[in-house]
């Protein structure tokens, strides 16, 4: 079930279909440090720890440079459903709201990916003003990077 979230969110959609099943592909998905490789690299993307196994109430720590700002994140895995989806939520980050659900659905002989992302930048409508293009414009570059470096890792089969 989805949280509230303040005025000024915004909920972006990204699919996209892989010809494996869920099986084959949920556990690098949801290995943490596989999300190094399939972020931009001007991210600087590092994961630098978590506070166990992943489940439901895992906590991952994370170090990148945001627009060159150093800062740390930290997320919350909310929901877990191996094989079928999870759901992590930021702590700490450059995000007011920062709320991702992954789905991993079996469609004909693959699996869709579905990520929905909530977001919402600080500082309310000021924030929204002054980032606001800028961010959906850097979220929206993230999941195509993202979705490329998928495709090259689990290719089309013969």
């Amino acid at each position: 079930m989805q949280p509230p979230f303040p005025a000024g969110t915004k909920q972006v959609q990204f699919e996209s279909w892989l010809p494996y099943a869920p099986e084959e592909i949920w556990p690098f998905f949801c290995d943490p440090k596989n999300l190094e490789c399939i972020t931009p690299p001007w991210l600087n993307f590092q994961v630098i720890g978590s506070s166990g196994p992943l489940g439901a109430d895992t906590t991952i720590d994370y170090k990148l440079r945001f627009r060159g700002i150093p800062m740390r994140w930290r997320t919350l895995l909310l929901e877990w459903e191996p094989g079928k989806r999870f759901v992590d939520t930021s702590l700490k980050g450059a995000f007011k709201v920062w709320h991702h659900e992954h789905l991993f659905e079996v469609d004909g002989a693959g699996t869709r990916i579905t990520d929905i992302v909530n977001y919402c930048v600080p500082l309310g409508r000021l924030g929204r003003i002054a980032s606001g293009w800028i961010v959906d414009r850097d979220v929206r570059s993230i999941f195509a990077y993202r979705e490329k470096v998928v495709r090259e890792i689990f290719p089309p089969r013969d």
